[in-house]
Formats: structure tokens, sequence, C-alpha cells
């Protein structure tokens, strides 16, 4: 997973990614190699346990012993390359500070202490770490790295390195990592391949898990000069290819059109059980794209292989060319059991025109998704309803007795709805007429001291009108703010659209100028800590956190110290029962729609397991180059693997693409 990456803003409002989406409320699973009771720091004694697993649901699925995941081919042939794309540019390969916009991939030449499994939820094996070791209340966890670990210059990974690590995230990096990394207070070496990381709280399982998918960086590469002569500085964006220890290294590239990355032969973790039968292809290529219509058209022309295509008219008007008719090119729609992304249009409520939450709902009430879901995606969306739908953890109905517990002691702080209603989007028949919400948002917004004059919303003390902007990236959105805005206007708000480029677009989201963006929340079937990110008030004043809408609420802040605090899966799921109902309530968001699955387009030419993972297709990951003529009937093309121009779809390893309905 490449939760620990920094994805560039602009992918972050219309793409799915999962930061530290499947990190998960970790426990101890496996066979305990030994369970001493030790003294920590002083006179306090616990239990402990060395394992191999850290899992979230209890039982780890494959035992210390196991030879591969079983959704795997282990005898896939390495070879061949995968051509891929990513929108919009580059001019960094250093995705850990926030200056620059880095280039994609460059997960694949790190490793961390551990990594996941893709056919159970949150649930991580060792990979630099042979084994954990971890108290019963969670108050440190001992990693013990593998002997054989090394850098891609031959230099041994060593305890220094993950202690450099930690502390220069938390000093250098993005402000992103000094609040996740917050209570992590001490990485000590305690051992000579031994790293213990100190928690400033105990009972907090997630903490295992996040410091195991800690990158780690090499100190001796960092604390020397670079190719001029010149000190390294962690803090500053460079083209300097960087030193990892992963299965690929950065290849040929050139800043804003493509990179390409060559498979480590002797990488020293190839033989391990996680790594069998996955980082088959020799080559990994991104090449950039700035229009989506542009890459299809490549798509058809062999320029890529594979693309995840977010547009809904796309999906059901385009794939007509030949290569699909003729079956070289094959369309698949991939479901997974994860949560279905809160995607939406997010509303500032730093603002203080959307300060009031009877302004948001009447926002809510403005837009026709059964229309837009008849005339403009083909009836392949479905409503959300939740900030973890498709999922148990969306809640449903009316509060029980445990969530009860939990929301009563803020009964004066909270909509009388959160206790009597079960929350559902506002709902039309799918004619352009819907005249009963209209006179609601009228309503609301009366009540919040608005009121019509001259045809426009006008607010009754400052006599300003109201009016709003969408904030737009990606060009083809505008089809879908176009209808909405026409809408708006019956009610009197004056709406505009505001479309801007990749650079404009990451400066006003950094610094929250801006009325309403879209933005995707991904869930994990494990929400943690990184609840903290999206609606925590200390990350509503922190320059580019994600609580887009910047959500300031104790009531949010207290249920999700319940959530990460949760003592086992019941009372997790009822925090965050209780947390969707709150924040759903809160119109924060007005909802979007989610699809049953990801829509794949790929050139017929790769080998690729039978099953299909139910967390993360794994593509490409695992699977493998098998040859077959290209669309041109040139085979020979083939045969030169790391050169050339060529093209791919960014889509799917880990910075893949949303729904986002075009």
């Amino acid at each position: 997973m490449t939760a620990w990456l920094r994805t560039p803003v602009f992918l972050w409002i219309f793409l799915v990614v999962l930061p530290f989406a499947d990190i998960g409320r970790a426990q101890t699973d496996g066979v305990p190699l030994a369970a001493p009771t030790i003294a920590v720091d002083s006179e306090v004694v616990f239990n402990t346990r060395t394992t191999h697993a850290l899992s979230l649901f209890g039982t780890a699925k494959y035992p210390e012993d196991f030879q591969h995941f079983d959704y795997v081919n282990p005898d896939a042939p390495k070879g061949g390359r995968v051509r891929l794309i990513g929108m919009g540019s580059f001019d960094s390969l250093h995705p850990f500070v926030t200056q620059g916009n880095s280039a994609l991939g460059l997960g694949r030449i790190y490793d961390t202490l551990i990594s996941r499994s893709l056919d159970e939820p949150a649930t991580q094996y060792g990979l630099l770490a042979e084994s954990i070791e971890i108290p019963d209340d969670y108050s440190w966890v001992t990693y013990t790295l593998r002997e054989g670990a090394r850098w891609h210059d031959g230099t041994p990974v060593t305890p220094e390195d993950v202690i450099f690590s930690l502390n220069i995230l938390k000093d250098k990096g993005q402000p992103f990592y000094r609040f996740y990394y917050q209570n992590v207070v001490e990485a000590r070496k305690v051992g000579e391949r031994s790293v213990k990381f100190i928690f400033g709280e105990a009972g907090n399982r997630e903490l295992p898990l996040i410091t195991g998918e800690l990158v780690i960086f090499p100190k001796h590469y960092w604390e020397a000069t670079d190719e001029d002569g010149n000190p390294r500085d962690f803090s500053k964006s460079t083209l300097e290819p960087p030193l990892g220890s992963g299965p690929y290294r950065v290849g040929k590239f050139e800043p804003g059109r493509f990179i390409e990355f060559e498979r480590v032969e002797d990488y020293w973790g190839a033989a391990l059980p996680i790594n069998i039968g996955q980082h088959n292809f020799d080559y990994i290529r991104y090449e950039y794209y700035r229009d989506s219509e542009v890459s299809l058209t490549a798509l058809f022309a062999d320029e890529y292989d594979i693309r995840v295509e977010n547009s809904a008219k796309m999906w059901a008007t385009r794939y007509d060319a030949p290569p699909v008719k003729d079956g070289r090119i094959k369309k698949e729609l991939i479901a997974d059991q994860n949560p279905a992304p809160m995607q939406g249009w997010f509303i500032n409520t730093r603002r203080d025109k959307f300060k009031d939450r009877r302004v948001r709902e009447a926002l809510s009430l403005a837009f026709n998704f059964e229309w837009a879901n008849k005339q403009l995606f083909y009836g392949q969306y479905v409503r959300l309803n939740s900030y973890f739908d498709n999922s148990k953890l969306a809640s449903h109905g009316l509060p029980t007795a445990q969530e009860l517990a939990l929301l009563e002691p803020y009964r004066d702080q909270l909509p009388e709805e959160v206790f009597t209603k079960e929350f559902r989007a506002p709902q039309t028949d799918g004619s352009g007429t819907y005249r009963a919400n209209l006179a609601k948002a009228i309503e609301l917004l009366g009540q919040a001291g608005w009121s019509i004059r001259d045809g426009l919303m006008t607010n009754d003390e400052t006599g300003q009108p109201l009016t709003i902007e969408f904030l737009l990236v990606q060009p083809s959105f505008e089809r879908v703010v176009q209808p909405y805005l026409r809408d708006l206007e019956k009610i009197g708000i004056e709406g505009s659209i505001r479309l801007v480029d990749v650079a404009q677009y990451e400066n006003r989201y950094e610094s929250a100028d801006f009325d309403l963006i879209v933005f995707s929340a991904p869930q994990s079937l494990s929400p943690g800590n990184e609840q903290r990110e999206y609606w925590g008030s200390e990350a509503a004043d922190r320059q580019g956190s994600r609580n887009v809408a910047g959500v300031k609420d104790p009531v949010v802040d207290g249920l999700i110290e319940k959530i990460i605090f949760a003592a086992d899966r019941e009372a997790l799921t009822t925090a965050v029962h209780a947390l969707d109902r709150v924040l759903l309530w809160g119109h924060y968001v007005v909802p979007q729609w989610y699809a049953s699955g990801d829509r794949y387009a790929y050139w017929d030419r790769f080998g690729r397991p039978e099953n299909v993972p139910p967390y993360d297709p794994g593509i490409p990951d695992i699977w493998w180059y098998v040859g077959e003529a290209s669309a041109s009937g040139n085979e020979a093309e083939e045969a030169e693997l790391g050169g050339g121009q060529s093209h791919g779809v960014m889509a799917a390893d880990g910075d893949a693409a949303g729904n986002d309905g075009l």
C-alpha cells in the first residue's frame, strides 16, 4: 500500500487514493515466537508477544511459514513491460515534501517494515522486519530487521536508517507527517538489528501498523552530497533519482513527460513469501497526459496498456474502436469489498456564508442526482448515503442503544435529526423538476437569515448575495456542474465555475481558497487515526490538510478518539456509526455517487491470477507479461522493452482513479 506516499493534491480531488486506507487497528497475530514478561521503562510489567504479522481482525490468514499469498501465481515469469499513465505533470522525484509535484510510482523504489496482503482486511506481514514484538497495552512496538535487507548500492538497511526515517519525516517532511506521527514519541535502537518505537499513549492499537508502514530512507545517502557535490536537503524537491531498497529503481525520465522504473534483478527481498509472484515486469512506465480524451485515443492506438475509466459516458459510448470490437482490448468491471469513498462537493465551512448547516443542507437539496444519473451517467451510479457506504460501517436506521451511549452526552450540541431520523440524501423522481426540494431549500435559507431580493438570495444583515464558486481542475466535470448551477439559480444562488491548471489548483487547495471542490475521502474497513486528518479540528487549520471542509466540532473530535481507542471490533463499529451520523447531519458535503466497481480497459497481452483479491486487484503488481501482438500486428516492437515513447494510464497501482461520474 502507498499509505505514506504523498499523492499530488489535484489527484486527491477526483481520484480515489487511499492514503492510510488500509491502516487498521492492529492486534498481534501469528504463532508467537515467545511470550515473556518484561519491565517497560521501570516498574510496570506487561506480557509481550513476538509475531510475524499484525492483524486488525484477530487471526492472520497466513502462518509464519507460508510460502506465498494465495492470490498470486508463484510461477509468474519475469520480463516485459507495462505502460501506464499519469495525468497532469511532474517536476520532482521526492514525494515526501510540499515542494514540487512528484512523479507517480515512486513508492516502488522503497520498502516499509511491514506490507499488506490483498485478500484479508488490514493485515500486514513483515517485509524489512522479520519479527514484531508488542506488549499487551500497545505502548510500544519493536521491529527486528531482516539480516539480508540492503539498499540498491549494497549497503545494509540498519536500525539507524529506521530512526533517521521517522525523525526526518517529522522534522522536514510535509506537515502531514508531523501530525500523523505525533503519538510516536521516539524510535530507539535496542539491538543490532532491532528498533523500538515508543508511543505517547497506551491503548492505541493502530500505532504499531502506522510505524510499520513508515517509509525507510537510507541515512548515509541523505547525509552525503549529491551528484553536484552539494549537501542533500530532505526538505527540498529534487530530480536526482533517490536511493531505495525496493523492487524497482528509477530509470529514464523526462520531467512532465514520462518516468520509467526498472526492476532490480538482485532485489534483496525477491524470495520473501510476501513478494513471490509479484513485481513481474522488467519495466513499468508512466507517460503523462493532460487530457483524458487524448489518452483514450492513445489507448486504442496501442500507446499504453491499461486504463481505469472514470467517465461513465466514455465507458458507455466511446469503447467501440476496432481493438475493443475484435477483443484485443478487454473491458472489465472489477469490484472490491472496501467501503465506497465519500465523494462529493466539499463545502468550505471556514467561510462565513457556509458556517450555518442549514445553508449547507440547502445546497444539497438543490442537487438533482437522479436526473444527472439518468441523463449524464447512463444509470451507472448509486447515491452515497454514508461516509462508509457499501460496508457494515455505514450507519442505518436510528441509533442503537450502544450508539446512543456515545451520542447522548453531546445531545445539546447535535441536530435533533441525529437521534430521530435516518439520513438519506435528497431524492427526486429523475425529472428536471423537483419543486419540493427547492422549496425546502428556500425555507432553510430563510431560517438561516437569507431571503430573495430582486431574484438573488441575499443575507438579511449584510445585504450581500449568496454566491458560490466551484473550483475545478478537470474540464470534463463542467458538464456535471452546469445543471447544478441552473438549479441553484432557481433558489436565487448565483453560481460560477473556476477552471484552473494543476499548479493553481494545488495552491488554492493548500490555502483553502475555495467555496466548493470535488474531493474523495477513501475509507478502509478499519477507520482509525486518519479520521483526525479528515475531520479533526486540529487538521482544519493546518495548511494542505485533508480536512477539506474545515470541520471543527468537539463532538466529531470526541467520536474520533472513541474510534482510535476502541477496545474491540464491536466498539469500533459503534463509534464509526455514531461519527457517520454526526458528519452526515452536519451537511459538510453534497454527496455524489459511487459505482459497483472500477472500470478497467486493457490490452490482452498479460497473464493474471485466476482469482481477483477481494480488497485490491493488485494491478499491475500481480500480473505478468505474455507478449501478444499489438494492434499494428508488430510483435517486434515488444522486444524493445526499455526504450521509445510509450504511454499508459495511471491506474492500477494504488494511484488508481475513482469514479468521477463524467
